[in-house]
């Protein structure tokens, strides 16, 4: 198998193969400007969360599905935790995060002006995978420090283990890959 075809919401996608290590893979799903799909996938999404007053993503993949998501759910806006300060942010909160997609520590910045919009709020936590957690738990941390109440977190997809998780609202599972000793890739 050179690539892995995914087929959610009516759509084909190919994904190639992303080694984590000699003997693991992921298939590389990447969101951000498949309109399509984000089209396809945000009403089937939003049927599910309940009662939120708020999305929060992480920049930059999850920004086109938290805007449809949120259009979807008639919120007025959604927030987007930045992977750097940016000069326009008041008094910015942060916290470190390590993803499987990304190789070293990185960290995440919420805008002090983006406050208001979740302390005392309902929040979902959006992602367009889940894989090991930890982007959502560096959401979770940020929308705490800020005052918001962590209602559901929810991604497109949930890959590996992430699907065994009973906390999450997800539409498919995204497998992971053994890479065997002819460097083929095998679903796990």
């Amino acid at each position: 198998m050179e690539n892995y075809t995914l087929e959610i919401a009516g759509l084909k996608r190919t994904l190639s193969f992303v080694k984590i290590n000699d003997r693991l893979a992921y298939a590389s799903f990447v969101v951000i400007s498949d309109t399509k799909l984000v089209e396809a996938v945000a009403p089937l999404l939003a049927e599910r969360i309940k009662d939120c007053d708020v999305i929060v993503t992480a920049e930059a993949k999850g920004i086109a599905l938290a805007y449809e998501v949120s259009k979807q759910l008639k919120l007025e806006r959604f927030v987007v935790a930045r992977k750097s300060v940016k000069s326009y942010m008041k008094d910015p909160v942060s916290v470190s995060v390590h993803s499987i997609t990304t190789f070293d520590e990185q960290r995440l910045y919420l805008d002090g002006s983006d406050i208001p919009y979740l302390k005392d709020k309902r929040v979902c936590l959006l992602d367009d995978v889940v894989s090991t957690g930890e982007s959502l738990n560096a959401l979770e941390a940020l929308v705490t420090k800020a005052g918001g109440i962590i209602q559901t977190r929810a991604a497109i997809l949930a890959e590996g283990d992430a699907a065994d998780r009973d906390d999450l609202v997800f539409l498919q599972k995204l497998p992971l890959f053994a890479i065997n000793e002819n460097d083929e890739y095998e679903e796990i």
